[in-house]
């Protein structure tokens, strides 16, 4: 596959591509920012007009979040693809969003049947210890005798999805009306209740994975040629699978928590950047967090802008770009091109 773009230079791209996302993102709503605006309130947190209150309390920290979320499903699915070595695997296949939304929509309906008010810690703190939970037990269930079979992991996930989503539909059924419109517009994703500790916490657990999984892109380069050559020269195959799923399960888990479901976002970001650059791990992997980070914030923003003063579920927007993507990966497959790295 011929590369199109050297590594520094997509990396510079994506950064630029992010930071006018950002200026656009920041700018646009239903109470919309001009330039002088814009500037002004930028520069001068603490002053009490209307354009600085809405710049830092409402959309700044929303921003953040969207990179963060966008960052980190996109980590997550490029290290998954590679650790599955399929290019259609995704963070969501082993059931670590399931396992979140599932712990939070939990939360929401008996909160709300007990007359319980959730704290603003609870409901991300549930979604983090849901997808921790489901990985954990997923990884116990397919590890024998030293060795993680991927191929189980995969298929204990699929049977987890299939639960959750039981769960997920019983909830529903016994939430009231106030709670199930919360329970349906969180399980469509959303950042509107984006706040300063989300973003905080959810920028500790970015660097960890960062650091942690780009540790792992040399493993994961030599994996794509089969378990044996990562042994024979000495690293540590189950070292490596395991720090990818529990570095995973724990972004995916937090993101998820703070954002809801949403979709396609660590299929797709993989993909553009291997069309980009070629499948090696020590770009595909923080290529990948630029790539999601970017995705997100423009979904975001159409999310906020298309039906303004209304909202659209930010899951939907991605699912409607993400849906026809994935169909178009496939006929390339039936049509015998490359995935953009190495076939399943």
């Amino acid at each position: 596959m011929r590369k199109l773009a050297q590594p520094r230079w997509l990396f510079a791209l994506l950064g630029m591509v992010l930071l006018l996302c950002a200026v656009w993102a920041l700018r646009q709503g239903v109470y919309p920012l001009s330039w002088p605006q814009w500037a002004q309130a930028l520069w001068a947190p603490h002053d009490a007009t209307p354009a600085s209150q809405v710049l830092w309390e409402l959309r700044l920290p929303r921003l953040l979040l969207a990179m963060l979320v966008g960052a980190v499903l996109g980590l997550s699915g490029a290290a998954m693809q590679g650790l599955f070595r399929n290019p259609l695997a995704d963070p969501a296949l082993i059931g670590v969003s399931s396992g979140a939304a599932l712990a939070s929509v939990a939360v929401i309906v008996l909160g709300a049947a007990w007359s319980l008010e959730p704290g603003p810690w609870l409901l991300p703190l549930a979604g983090f210890l849901g997808g921790v939970a489901v990985t954990a037990f997923i990884y116990r269930f397919a590890s024998r005798y030293g060795r993680t079979h991927i191929g189980v992991m995969l298929l204990a996930g699929v049977a987890i999805n299939a639960m959750a989503g039981a769960g997920l539909g019983l909830l529903s059924y016994l939430a009231s009306d106030q709670a199930l419109r919360q329970l349906t517009y969180w399980t469509l994703g959303s950042l509107s209740q984006a706040q300063w500790f989300q973003v905080s916490g959810l920028a500790l657990i970015l660097i960890g994975a960062l650091w942690a999984l780009t540790g792992q892109a040399r493993a994961l380069n030599l994996f794509l040629m089969g378990d044996r050559v990562v042994t024979h020269l000495g690293l540590s195959l189950p070292r490596m699978k395991r720090s990818v799923v529990v570095w995973t399960a724990l972004g995916v888990g937090a993101a998820v928590s703070v954002s809801g479901v949403i979709g396609f976002v660590g299929l797709v970001a993989p993909h553009l950047v291997r069309l980009l650059v070629g499948p090696d791990h020590r770009v595909v992997l923080p290529g990948s967090a630029l790539m999601g980070a970017c995705l997100v914030v423009v979904a975001d923003t159409l999310a906020r802008t298309l039906a303004a003063p209304a909202e659209l579920p930010l899951g939907i927007l991605m699912a409607a770009f993400g849906g026809p993507f994935f169909l178009w990966l496939l006929w390339r497959h039936l049509n015998g091109q490359d995935w953009g790295g190495r076939d399943a």
